[in-house]
């Protein structure tokens, strides 16, 4: 079996600037430099014929490259307020959003279910276990959280290798935007 999922991997400078916001939330797991991405459509574990359907659907994904940048940072929840999750948002939505659609049409193509939850641009910074995390302090100070703006030409199909110091993301294919 093999877990993926395709995402974009942030210049160097934009990973060192979140890296250095790693900090203040006690039980926080935080990313590493190499787990920092967004994900455009996460896959799940698939079967080799199916995974290679996927790797070639996605190099028919066609689309202009597009500028984004850091805004603002949010946790996800399981609605009683218990923090999962830390992350930094990214801006605009519009280009990122028209080609996770486009991604995910293409994974539709190769047998896959459709997506069904919204999706939300983002880049998770820390994962939370247990609950009881204090994140509010976090959230204020990092709240202006923003970046220079960056061009994504390309985006990744990564394997997500699972271990026992979390897992481990490799990057096996690239898919060039126009």
């Amino acid at each position: 079996m093999h877990r993926l999922f395709v995402g974009i991997r942030p210049p160097a400078a934009i990973r060192a600037a979140l890296i250095a916001t790693m900090s203040g939330v006690e039980g926080a797991r935080w990313q590493d430099d190499d787990q920092l991405h967004i994900t455009l459509r996460y896959i799940g574990e698939v079967e080799r014929p199916v995974a290679e359907d996927v790797a070639a659907m996605l190099g028919q994904v066609r689309g202009p490259s597009f500028d984004l940048a850091l805004q603002g940072v949010g946790l996800f929840d399981r609605g009683s307020r218990r923090p999962t999750a830390l992350w930094a948002g990214v801006r605009p939505h519009d280009a990122i959003r028209d080609l996770h659609h486009k991604i995910d049409r293409a994974v539709v193509r190769a047998g896959l279910e459709p997506e069904r939850r919204a999706y939300l641009p983002h880049i998770t910074l820390a994962r939370i276990g247990g609950g009881g995390a204090v994140v509010d302090p976090w959230l204020a100070v990092h709240a202006g959280l923003a970046s220079e703006m960056f061009t994504v030409s390309h985006f990744l199909l990564f394997e997500s290798h699972l271990g026992r110091e979390g897992a481990r993301y490799e990057a096996i294919a690239r898919y060039a935007l126009d």
